[in-house]
């Protein structure tokens, strides 16, 4: 059994970019402000240029300029555009709208409209059917409201928007979370870190509570788009909902998937990444671990394989590099061998609380390449030809 590990998540996982990486604004911290700004005008009728808005934590308080504000008949609509940093977010440039109108009940309702996804499952910490406003931006909101009118008194609507935001929702894990029609309002700091990995962790995190709502008992783990398609046509049987992109967190996923009593879990990746969790290493973050060409000559000789091909996987560049001089020799038992490590290692390092099995697909993801002895006569093999 290898010596199972954990490396730390790279730095910008942990902490704000310095130097020249540009950190943003969430698209709560752009709501609050669109809000500030429509709630301004409402208040002393002049539109606002700026607006200054508390974020959820600590005491700072960015300035956000108004794109637009202006009157639409009782109400006011301003908006902010949303500036990501050096963050790649599919919501960078985004125009967050909020329509805010008097009501003659005390206190405040959020209400999402175009462009704001659906909740329609269970498990986000949301009302399925309502609004996808996170907790965070809604009290990021409403606090920026507050600064303009004493809600113990005064009712005021917020409904957020998002032009484009349904497209933009698309190219988010919204629609395997359930979230329907746009974007989801999100942000517990208020600030987007540059290049975070943290969101991706938080986003497996989230995945995996919505399989649990959904009383799902098996997840599977992939690292990528092409691994999902293939694990998919290999367990067809499963919801949507089952199959997540674990990128590099695959200890953090297990250990969540283990708290919430799942049954079983399904590893599919490619030869980079198993090879990485065969050797024990449960982060594969490239900036955090390597793979290891020593620990595959060693896979090698184990399948069979004669010591000039394990010299030359022991000289090999990648784990692509090492699969495809196995496959060029026809040692598929090696691919085997290292599936049935993986799927060992990743049952110990949650001490059997799940059934583990690993796949390992061609790096088309069009055929099985090999897989570990509990995963044989489970996948539809013939899905992927």
């Amino acid at each position: 059994m290898a010596d199972l590990r954990t490396p730390n998540l790279p730095a910008s996982a942990r902490r704000v970019a310095t130097g020249k990486l540009r950190y943003g604004w969430t698209t709560g911290t752009c709501s609050a402000a669109a809000a500030k700004a429509a709630a301004l005008l409402l208040r002393d009728g002049d539109p606002p240029a700026e607006v200054v808005v508390p974020l959820p934590k600590g005491d700072r308080r960015p300035t956000f300029g108004v794109e637009r504000c202006e009157r639409d008949g009782d109400a006011a609509v301003a908006v902010v555009v949303k500036d990501a940093g050096d963050d790649p977010d599919v919501t960078h440039g985004a125009h967050l709208t909020a329509r805010v109108a008097l009501t003659e009940t005390p206190g405040i309702v959020l209400r999402g409209g175009e462009g704001v996804g659906t909740v329609t499952r269970p498990g986000l910490g949301l009302e399925v059917g309502g609004p996808a406003i996170n907790k965070g931006p809604r009290a990021q909101i409403t606090a920026a409201v507050s600064e303009v009118f004493d809600l113990d008194e005064v009712g005021v609507e917020v409904m957020i928007s998002v032009p484009g935001g349904e497209k933009m929702g698309r190219r988010t894990s919204n629609p395997r979370l359930g979230i329907l029609g746009g974007i989801s309002i999100l942000g517990t700091t208020g600030i987007v870190r540059p290049f975070s990995t943290a969101a991706w962790r938080a986003s497996v995190g989230q995945a995996i509570d919505v399989m649990d709502a959904q009383g799902a008992k098996t997840v599977v783990l992939t690292t990528g788009g092409r691994t999902e398609k293939a694990a998919r046509k290999l367990l067809p049987e499963l919801p949507e909902v089952c199959f997540v992109e674990v990128g590099d967190f695959t200890g953090y996923a297990l250990k969540r998937a283990a708290k919430l009593e799942f049954e079983r879990c399904v590893f599919v990746g490619m030869a980079g990444k198993l090879a990485k969790l065969a050797a024990g290493i449960m982060m594969t973050h490239w900036t955090r671990s390597k793979v290891d060409p020593l620990f595959l000559a060693e896979v090698t000789r184990e399948a069979g394989g004669d010591a000039a091909l394990a010299a030359e996987v022991a000289a090999s560049n990648t784990g692509r590099h090492a699969w495809e001089l196995w496959e060029g020799a026809g040692l598929h038992a090696a691919s085997d061998l290292l599936c049935a490590k993986v799927a060992d290692n990743l049952g110990a390092y949650i001490d059997g609380a799940l059934v583990v099995d690993c796949a390992i697909v061609d790096f088309e993801g069009a055929r099985l390449a090999g897989a570990s002895p509990g995963a044989r006569g489970r996948l539809a093999v013939e899905a992927l030809a």
